[in-house]
């Protein structure tokens, strides 16, 4: 049976390694492909890891409405296609959509059988805590993230389901519960 789970959290969560996780458990699930501007990494792959599209075919895409959701990060674009998502699910794929949380909101809209998981961080403190680990950011650019993040946390509340990363072992089992 296809079904699309979305899942979304703030940055510094964990949701990449929680999913990483689960997919290795459970290769019967997909992870969308999303579309980008941004330039290639090392060892990329075009639709494997992304569909890389220039800026005039991406803003070319949302002129004719082609994405279910899609913004702006750093100057690069990012999206999901709707074709995508409609021929996996056609194709009775268990999909799991990987976005934020405004593009988790505006998927459910346009495709209100999906399902929002969000995953929290075990405290609000503890999220704080792992962003300032990283050293990689200026205080004026960790305040502006967690200001963000007390927003997401708010929108969680429109979501079908919420998943704590205390433990990424547990936060992988409740997943499986949702979705299996």
């Amino acid at each position: 049976m296809s079904k699309l789970f979305v899942i979304s959290g703030s940055s510094g969560v964990g949701k990449g390694t929680v999913i990483k996780e689960f997919l290795a458990k459970h290769p019967e699930f997909k992870l969308s492909i999303s579309c980008t501007t941004r330039g290639k990494r090392e060892g990329e792959v075009d639709g494997i890891n992304y569909f890389f599209l220039t800026k005039e075919e991406f803003e070319s895409s949302v002129h004719n409405g082609e994405f279910l959701e899609w913004a702006e990060f750093s100057g690069n674009f990012y999206g999901t296609k709707k074709s995508f998502i409609e021929k996996c699910l056609q194709n009775g794929e268990k999909l799991i959509l990987e976005i934020d949380t405004k593009g988790a909101l505006n998927v459910k809209k346009i495709m209100p059988d999906a399902q929002l998981i969000f995953i929290l961080p075990p405290s609000f403190e503890e999220l704080e805590a792992r962003l300032r680990g990283r050293h990689t950011e200026t205080e004026e650019a960790i305040q502006k993230r967690l200001a963000s993040i007390k927003l997401e946390i708010e929108n969680s509340k429109h979501f079908d389901y919420k998943v704590v990363n205390d433990k990424v072992e547990n936060a992988v089992e409740q997943l499986e519960k949702i979705l299996i």
